[in-house]
């Protein structure tokens, strides 16, 4: 609402505004909502039935070939290409089989994190039943659908089966794409920054205070940041490097989470009549914590923690409101030794980690430990704990 509006509106009629926006953004999330199920169960109950006519009827590749000029003809030539069909075959044999729902089962009596989320259609357990009835021909069985499938888009769903193998991996982007309301782009390259393993690290490089305040910690924050969109040179300062981040604000939090609220570069701190300048300064919505990021363009030394340890010191007694979490310092370097950060960080009392920052993709291997830890994380053991709708 621009301000000359505000000027004309009186507080109580504005009262009355917002209720009546609040009214259509709910039922326009609903619609939302309501169109996501559908073209679930829309991918789900084709891949059923083509899925039955392949292995009953002997269906070939000419045979989906003319379904696909049929339905495109008839209904629409977007989302029904031959390789969408099989799309919807793949999507229909992999998540309907008892491997993947017993799979699923054993993430139910996981802890859950006391994290809040939106609401969304479905939970990570049970399945939603029902009974397609094709023509007049016999109804086909259709296995229930797992209501986790309903809790992200169609085209992420594709995007997760064609580049996640594991069964691991799948239900971690599923659940991630969830929780950071990922489009179709962005999860692509998360899935191909390796962001599974990058969150899901071993926690060496986070401190005992950091673990002690918050112990979600380690799946919140990435142990490296991939940022090839900065475009930066080979060797570059820390100021090129703070102002490649700037100009590419939106994409750096998209990298470090969708939590994450922008509060200042340059950030001051007045302490003793000096005026000292934390690099970037965040403020992240699910810990209710301000965030402080140093950057360093060189490899990490023990002694950088010091002047980070200071600035969260004077972010909690001059900056933090009463209703926040003691602030958490984020030591952004662009390379370091692993044995080094842990022996830094064994004994550490503030809240802080050290990060890397990388400019070249390099996906790892699966972690299936981590992976249990960021289900609790999600919610599992809460039946009623609910996900981001997207």
């Amino acid at each position: 609402m621009t301000n000359s509006l505000k000027c004309n509106i009186d507080v109580v009629l504005q009262q009355d505004f917002v209720v009546v926006q609040n009214i259509i953004e709910r039922h326009r999330s609903k619609a939302l909502r309501e169109v996501n199920n559908e073209n679930v169960f829309t991918a789900w109950e084709v891949g059923a039935f083509v899925s039955n006519r392949i292995k009953q009827n002997g269906w070939g590749h000419s045979t989906v070939k003319l379904l696909s000029e049929f339905l495109q003809a008839h209904i629409s030539k977007r989302g029904f290409g031959q390789s969408h069909i099989y799309s919807m075959v793949s999507f229909y044999e992999y998540y309907s089989t008892s491997e993947f729902s017993q799979y699923l089962q054993q993430y139910q009596s996981l802890p859950s994190e006391k994290i809040e989320f939106q609401p969304v259609v479905g939970e990570i357990e049970g399945d939603v039943k029902f009974q397609p009835v094709v023509g007049d021909l016999t109804p086909l069985e259709v296995s229930p659908i797992p209501k986790l499938l309903l809790s992200t888009t169609l085209s992420n769903h594709i995007v997760i089966q064609s580049q996640c193998k594991s069964m691991e991996k799948r239900l971690f982007y599923i659940l991630y794409a969830v929780r950071e309301r990922l489009s179709k782009r962005e999860l692509m390259r998360a899935i191909a920054s390796g962001t599974m393993e990058n969150l899901l690290g071993d926690g060496h490089n986070i401190s005992m205070g950091l673990k002690n305040a918050y112990p979600q910690a380690n799946i919140v924050f990435k142990d490296t940041l991939m940022l090839d969109f900065l475009d930066l040179p080979v060797k570059h300062r820390e100021k090129h490097l703070q102002r490649s981040i700037l100009e590419h604000a939106q994409e750096f939090v998209a990298e470090l989470g969708k939590d994450f609220l922008f509060m200042g570069a340059e950030y001051p701190l007045e302490v003793g009549g000096t005026t000292f300048k934390v690099d970037l300064l965040y403020f992240h919505r699910g810990l209710q914590a301000l965030v402080a990021i140093e950057l360093k363009t060189k490899p990490f030394k023990p002694e950088y923690m010091g002047q980070l340890e200071f600035y969260l010191e004077a972010l909690d007694r001059d900056v933090r409101r009463s209703n926040e979490n003691p602030s958490i310092g984020i030591l952004l370097c662009q390379e370091s030794n692993r044995v080094v950060v842990e022996y830094a960080m064994s004994r550490a009392l503030s809240p802080t980690m050290v990060a890397e920052y990388k400019q070249v993709m390099m996906p790892k291997e699966v972690m299936q430990r981590a992976l249990e830890e960021f289900i609790g994380f999600m919610g599992g053991e809460n039946k009623s704990s609910s996900l981001h709708v997207l």
